[in-house]
């Protein structure tokens, strides 16, 4: 406790020593001191499936109707109550992250467009009546966004043993058989979870960011494990940025990115040992995609040391397919009708590359399976926009914004 209040008092004062997950595991590497640091910011950023909203949603003039049998947002369905809020013309619902409107927008896009301050159409049936409005985030009185589980410290890399192409969540283009590709998520060294992986100081209550937001802690979430934990959280929607969440074409429909950071004191040795955890210690499970069973193991390095951290754009290649492949198969729609790629939105995901006939758009995502070199075609989890994160908790963290 001491040494908590020691770090809280030099957050106060502005002489506490900051440093983002990756700036911290290069001193590491690097053998540098790392006696001055006070606080490491951890950060996560990909597909997690356990995210819902609850909502309480103002559709039409007190009395209008009894209360809501369904209810859509954008397309995207949406479990009216629990409360029934009879003849309020106000409507609680909950809204999973996978429901889908169609196989190119669901609750994920949802989310990033209520956060982005966007109109949101929705659709009331009662009685045999429909009634529609639209809103924006600013007139729903309640948001709130919830996590069964997020954050898993250990996912799994995905390959298709078998002889036919395999429609899953785990790819955007279906994953071919015979082991020949491998999907992946997880961003390894510097997820909260890799850097507490006792949940030390991700108890219940305890603070966490998420999508840029500041939340906490609910506890474990499902099919969390001692040897793969993941959390359950919750924020409030109006204090969240777009750019951290989102909605995620796979090829069995759309999914939801949500991101997660947190700051981790370093107050003890146990602490200091699990933040010194690198990718090449970090075990990333080989699981076949038709019985869910483990066939082998990597280590993340494979995922994340010397592989693309940006889309190679080479357009005197293009070939003028129409319709292009790479901008209609784009997860997160990146590739702007010119082929150029809006930074902002891409995912750094390598679908472009695998769907992109003339080769116009180019990474390197690297290999697992050792002596198999089993390439990987899609990563699920955008490293880059974790580093922001972390950056973004850091400076929450000085501007007093964001607790330990």
């Amino acid at each position: 406790m001491r040494e908590i209040e020691r770090i809280r008092s030099a957050l106060s004062d502005g002489t506490a020593v900051i440093l983002t997950a990756s700036e911290f595991k290069r001193r590491i590497a690097q053998e540098d001191t790392i006696s001055d640091v006070d606080i490491v910011t951890c950060g996560t950023c990909g597909v997690m499936s356990g995210t819902y909203a609850v909502l309480s949603v103002p559709v039409a003039s007190p009395g209008s109707f009894l209360r809501a049998d369904t209810v859509s947002l954008q397309g995207v369905p949406a479990i009216p109550g629990p409360c029934p809020n009879e003849r309020l013309g106000l409507v609680d619902l909950i809204v999973f992250g996978t429901a889908q409107a169609d196989n190119r927008y669901g609750g994920g896009h949802l989310f990033h467009d209520l956060i982005a301050g966007k109109d949101i159409h929705v659709k009331v049936t009662s009685a045999g009546k429909d009634h529609e409005t639209d809103v924006t985030l600013e007139d729903i009185p309640f948001a709130r966004l919830l996590s069964t589980r997020s954050c898993f410290k250990n996912y799994s890399a995905f390959i298709n043993g078998g002889n036919e192409p395999v429609k899953t969540i785990f790819s955007t283009l279906s994953l071919a058989g015979n082991a020949s590709e491998a999907t992946v998520s997880g961003c390894g060294e510097i997820n909260p979870l890799e850097n507490d992986p006792t949940l030390r100081l991700l108890s219940p209550g305890d603070p966490v960011i998420m999508n840029g937001a500041e939340g906490r802690v609910i506890g474990t979430g499902t099919r969390s494990s001692t040897e793969r934990p993941n959390i359950s959280v919750h924020a409030d929607f109006k204090k969240m940025d777009a750019m951290f969440c989102g909605g995620f074409r796979t090829a069995a429909g759309p999914e939801c990115i949500t991101s997660i950071g947190t700051a981790i004191p370093l107050v003890d040795r146990d602490v200091l040992a699990s933040l010194c955890v690198m990718d090449k210690d970090i075990t990333l499970p080989v699981v076949d995609i038709s019985n869910r069973q483990p066939v082998g193991s990597d280590y993340y390095d494979r995922v994340w040391t010397g592989t693309a951290s940006c889309i190679q754009h080479h357009p005197w290649r293009c070939q003028n397919c129409s319709p292009c492949n790479a901008r209609e198969s784009c997860p997160v729609d990146a590739i702007r009708e010119d082929g150029t790629i809006s930074q902002v939105k891409c995912f750094v995901c390598g679908t472009c590359v695998e769907a992109c006939n003339g080769s116009v758009y180019e990474g390197n995502f690297g290999t697992i399976m050792g002596d198999k070199e089993i390439p990987i075609v899609l990563r699920q989890s955008d490293r880059r926009r974790a580093e922001i994160l972390c950056r973004k908790v850091r400076e929450m963290l000085m501007k007093g914004e964001f607790k330990i």
